[in-house]
């Protein structure tokens, strides 16, 4: 499937955003428009302690009017990779130093009307906490759960941030749960025959 661009125009140019309007063709020949964000690639992590509790962030969001629990996130800075803004918003938003981070894969989070992704990592912290370090316009709050916190909340319906459930799903699969492949013509890089 494709669809040709034939005309865009940009309609706002934010500080993190911009709002593009594209003239489309799909394959059939039909042609219509797309409203298109241009957003700032970003980076989280499921962050957990020595003593097995995961560190979470909590803050307002604008957007929904209400506070939620989320992963430790933010953007990437111009020339920044992934891993390099994942390690600082770790130290800005809860105090904690990583000792390791672990790539568990990208996420497009609305690929209906934005090209964003966010790169997801698993860290694992110092146990020693030093002072938050965040920017003027955000007030975060750092929050422990135990996994068993976690499910409790899960199943509750209380937990709303989609890179949050995505991690811990990638989490489960890749770090806690390692799936080992048995088809040799996978290309799952995980198991003996195709692992690293």
């Amino acid at each position: 499937m494709y669809e040709k661009t034939l005309k865009t125009r940009q309609i706002y140019q934010g500080r993190i955003l911009d709002l593009e309007v594209l003239d489309i063709e799909m394959a059939n020949g039909t042609r219509t428009i797309r409203e298109i964000v241009r957003h700032k690639s970003a980076v989280a992590a499921l962050a957990a302690l020595p003593d097995e509790r995961f560190v979470f962030v909590r803050q307002f969001r604008k957007a929904i009017e209400s506070d939620v629990l989320e992963l430790i996130a933010g953007l990437r800075e111009e020339g920044e990779e992934p891993e390099e803004a994942a390690w600082r918003e770790i130290q800005e938003e809860t105090g904690y130093t990583p000792v390791a981070l672990i790539h568990l894969g990208k996420v497009y989070p609305s690929p209906g009307y934005t090209e964003e992704y966010i790169d997801l990592y698993f860290a694992q912290l110092e146990e020693q906490q030093a002072e938050q370090s965040q920017d003027d316009d955000e007030r975060v709050e750092v929050v422990y759960m135990t996994e068993d916190d976690l499910y409790t909340r899960m199943q509750a319906g209380e937990l709303y941030d989609a890179k949050l459930l995505a991690a811990w799903a990638l989490y489960e699969r890749l770090i806690k749960n390692p799936v080992v492949c048995e088809d040799s013509t996978c290309c799952c890089n995980r198991c003996d025959e195709h692992g690293d």
